[in-house]
């Protein structure tokens, strides 16, 4: 009797898409470079096509422009890569002190320094995920680019006219001179394989940030590197490869907490140095003006607002034309009772302390119960520590509840409570709602860390949002998931309720400390809170298709007070 055909299901193709993409990613990083074209490359963008990740929608056509893909992507590279044939990966390695401009990205803080008309170096210092996410954003790039390139070219490799008339138009806008903007959108659909009214929809799109170049200009440079490439690869002349390499530095860097060591050194330090060792300690990863906003906007904006709510407070501070406001409360905090330690290690994490013994309680939201005889015996300490970034937090967390050396003895915090409030993608609902975790699932490795949270599901519920509850699933990278792989999740036995990057690494750092190195107590609380960035299983409603704007003021600051009122209390 024959056996029977063993067909795999797209989601265990999808997953093994994934763990080709990071094997390869691994490999090419120790190796110190490769070519996007050459075979290496090639095979990352085959497994990326395979992958099909939904925050780069169309993808896998071969001739139209994923423009909101594009557009995701560019505000997490430096302005200008679009021009560069050779990008360098580095760690800090003193570019600082170069001369070279800064660049940073509007959407990931990374330094990034162009060094002539051909070569950008791009300073990397929180892990191996920040590696693996931009080399996938730039595996995008060449697919984009590949696509250009097609739309360009005709069958004996002569340039087609929109091509020429496109490149026109860029000389034209460099010189500044006015543009003709029906004609250069009818190029501009035929390079990108779009329609007239899409040509110009994208070119909306990326004029609404002036930090991003035109989209005429980042098209005509996308396809102007690949078509150099395979002109140059055709004929006798110099070699125009695109290449991306990997310094020594970087290789020999990676994985040693050399960053979060020392960033961690620097907090613990700054709470031995004032004197606030023995203080209790509660520990906060999320964003940077939430707690504040809540603990200190009312008194630091009385005299212009004597009646507003929180949550009309929130929205206001919210808005970016009321930054001088955000200031005002910012500047008002550092005057009583928080400190502001601005990372200066690479981490990209800045830390707030909150010294609740110059706290005015009474400048505190009503809505949040305090239990004021326990703040004044005891005067906790709240660090607020940015968020990190995917493999970093284990980084982070893990040398920030370590014991602090100090003239050979050992100090360690008195950590009563952590917690983690993030962005996460949902599986069932909408931008917006709320995730509340009781396990994190590592995807692709065997690693399921299941907790006690201290919040739940009634803590959020009765304020007009989704409120799910269940297991998370951290993943490697959110650039890389896909609907076959997240719908495994949800609708098998593991019931996800969404994905993230930083739980399960989050987690293992807590629980090596509190079982393991016995550096915390095996009392201290977790509480874990997520708000949806996203939901990567609707059509509209992915990473890329834009940020959630006010809708998630409020998620985000019902987090803040359950969190706060469980410190407090």
């Amino acid at each position: 009797m024959p056996e029977p055909v063993l067909k795999r299901t797209r989601a265990q193709e999808s997953r093994a898409a994934i763990e080709r993409l990071y094997i390869i990613m691994r490999h090419l990083f120790i190796r110190g470079g490769y070519k996007p074209m050459g075979v290496s490359g090639e095979a990352l963008v085959e497994a990326l096509l395979t992958l099909s990740p939904e925050i780069y929608g169309s993808i896998a056509d071969p001739q139209r422009v994923e423009v909101d893909g594009l557009l995701y992507i560019i505000d997490r590279l430096p302005r200008g890569i679009e021009e560069c044939r050779f990008i360098r990966l580095v760690s800090m390695e003193g570019m600082d002190n170069s001369g070279f401009d800064v660049i940073i990205p509007p959407k990931r803080r990374r330094n990034c320094y162009r060094i002539d008309e051909e070569q950008i170096y791009i300073e990397l210092t929180r892990g191996r995920s920040d590696i693996y996410d931009i080399l996938t954003h730039l595996t995008f790039l060449y697919v984009e680019a590949g696509k250009i390139l097609r739309n360009s070219i005709d069958a004996k490799g002569a340039y087609e006219r929109d091509w020429k008339m496109l490149k026109n138009v860029v000389e034209a806008e460099d010189r500044g001179e006015e543009i003709d903007f029906p004609r250069a959108f009818s190029y501009l659909s035929t390079v990108m394989g779009c329609t007239y009214e899409e040509a110009k929809v994208s070119y909306d799109m990326f004029a609404a940030d002036p930090s991003r170049n035109s989209i005429f200009h980042f098209v005509y440079w996308l396809g102007k590197l690949a078509i150099d490439e395979q002109k140059g690869n055709k004929s006798t002349k110099e070699s125009k490869d695109r290449e991306i390499t990997f310094s020594a530095k970087l290789r020999e860097r990676i994985g040693h907490h050399l960053y979060g060591e020392q960033w961690a050194t620097n907090i613990k330090s700054f709470i031995f140095e004032n004197g606030l060792i023995e203080r209790p300690v509660h520990i906060i990863s999320a964003n940077l003006h939430s707690v504040m906003n809540v603990l200190y906007a009312k008194a630091a904006l009385e005299n212009e607002y004597p009646d507003h709510s929180l949550d009309d407070m929130a929205k206001m501070l919210s808005l970016a034309e009321n930054s001088a406001l955000r200031e005002k409360v910012h500047q008002y905090a550092k005057k009583n009772g928080m400190s502001e330690l601005v990372q200066t290690s690479g981490t990209n994490l800045i830390v707030q302390i909150i010294d609740t013994e110059h706290l005015n309680l009474d400048s505190v939201p009503s809505s949040i119960h305090i239990n004021k005889g326990y703040l004044k015996k005891h005067k906790p300490l709240i660090i607020v520590m940015d968020y990190a970034f995917g493999e970093q937090a284990y980084e982070a967390m893990d040398e920030l509840l370590k014991p602090l050396e100090i003239d050979g003895e050992s100090k360690t915090l008195n950590v009563v409570s952590i917690s983690i409030m993030g962005k996460a993608g949902i599986l069932e609902g909408d931008k917006g709602d709320i995730m509340v975790p009781n396990a994190h699932v590592f995807e692709g490795t065997a690693d399921n860390y299941p907790f006690h949270n201290e919040l739940s599901k009634e803590d959020f519920e009765g304020n007009g949002l989704l409120v799910c509850e269940g297991p998370m699933v951290t993943v490697l990278g959110t650039s890389l998931q896909n609907k076959d792989i997240l719908k495994y999740f949800l609708e098998s036995s593991w019931k996800a309720i969404g994905l993230e990057m930083e739980g399960a690494h989050y987690q293992k750092a807590i629980q090596s400390a509190a079982k393991v190195r016995k550096s915390i107590s095996n009392e201290v609380k977790v509480l874990y809170a997520y708000y949806a960035s996203d939901n990567p299983l609707l059509t509209g409603k992915t990473l890329s298709s834009g940020g959630l704007g006010l809708d998630g003021v409020k998620p985000t600051y019902l987090i803040t007070q359950k969190i706060l009122e469980r410190i407090f209390e």
